[in-house]
C-alpha cells in the first residue's frame, strides 16, 4: 500500500526538495502551502506527477489546516507522514527595533502553524486503521543556539523542540513517533544572504558556507522510511564549516 505523506511548505526550498524526494522514494506526497501556483511548480518538476497532489492552505488559520486534513481523509483515507515545514523569518534585529507584528509573523507560521498541522495529523493517524504515523518536525541549529538579533526565529524554534518532546511521549499509546531536524545553512532563499555575510557573534559581518538542499531532503526521507518501532528523535544536518560547533 502507497503511504501517504503530507508536506507543509512544499512550494520551494526544503519543502519543494524533500517533497520531490518523498515521491521519488514510492510516497504519495500532498502538497499544502498559501500560493497553488507555487505547489502546481512543484509538482511540474517531479518524475511523476500522479504521485503528488496538491492543496493549497494557510497553516495559521485553524479552519484552513482542519479543511487540508478533511480533503486528506476523504481522497486517500489516511496519513502516514507529516514533514512540519512552514517557515519564515524576518530580517535580523535587537529585540528593541522588533514590531509586534513582526513578532506574530514569525511566531504565527513557525509556532501556531506547525502546532496545528501537527494537531491534524495527531488526529487523523489516531483515528485511522492501522492506527499510527510519524511526525517530523523542521526544527533549527536555532532551537540550541541563537544567531544575533534573531529574537522571534529562535524562540519559535525552541518551542519546536517543546513540541516534538511532547509529541514524541503522548503519541506513543497511539503508535505515533514525532522525530526533529535540525537544519543548518542549506542552500535557499532564506539562506541566499549568507554568501555575501551575515552577522556574527562579534558583531562582524562574514560569509558562512552552505550545503545543498538535497542533503536535507534525503536526510528527511531515511527518517520518513523507517519503521514506526524505530525514530530518529533528533537530528541535525549542516554544512560541516559553519560557525555552529566552537567558537566559530
Amino acid at each position: 500500500m502507497t503511504q501517504i505523506a503530507l508536506v507543509t511548505g512544499a512550494g520551494s526550498g526544503i519543502g519543494q526538495q524533500t517533497a520531490l524526494a518523498l515521491a521519488k522514494a514510492g510516497f504519495h506526497v500532498v502538497l499544502t502551502g498559501r500560493r497553488e501556483s507555487a505547489l502546481n511548480e512543484t509538482i511540474a518538476l517531479a518524475d511523476n506527477a500522479a504521485s503528488m497532489t496538491a492543496i493549497s492552505c494557510d497553516v495559521t488559520q485553524s479552519d484552513s489546516v482542519d479543511a487540508l486534513y478533511a480533503s486528506i481523509e476523504k481522497q486517500h483515507g489516511r496519513l502516514d507522514v507529516l514533514f512540519n515545514n512552514a517557515g519564515t523569518n524576518v530580517p535580523a534585529m535587537t529585540i528593541d527595533k522588533l514590531t509586534v507584528d513582526q513578532w506574530r509573523q514569525v511566531i504565527d507560521v513557525n509556532l501556531t502553524g506547525a502546532f496545528l498541522s501537527a494537531r491534524g495529523a495527531f488526529a487523523l493517524m489516531r483515528k485511522q486503521s492501522p492506527q499510527g504515523g510519524r511526525i517530523i518536525n523542521n526544527g533549527s541549529i536555532s532551537a540550541y543556539v541563537p544567531r544575533p538579533g534573531s529574537v522571534p526565529y529562535t524562540v519559535s524554534k525552541h518551542a519546536i523542540t517543546g513540541l516534538t518532546r511532547t509529541l514524541s511521549l503522548d503519541g506513543r499509546a497511539f503508535n505515533i513517533a514525532c522525530g526533529q531536524i535540525d537544519i543548518g545553512n542549506t542552500a535557499s532563499d532564506m539562506t541566499e544572504q549568507m554568501n555575501s555575510g551575515v552577522p556574527q557573534a562579534d558583531g562582524s559581518i562574514k560569509p558562512e558556507p552552505t550545503m545543498d538542499t538535497s542533503h536535507v531532503a534525503d536526510a528527511v526521507v531515511n527518517m520518513a522510511q523507517l519503521p514506526l518501532n524505530a525514530n530518529v528523535q533528533f537530528m541535525t544536518i549542516m554544512a560541516s564549516a559553519m560557525p555552529f560547533i566552537g567558537r566559530g
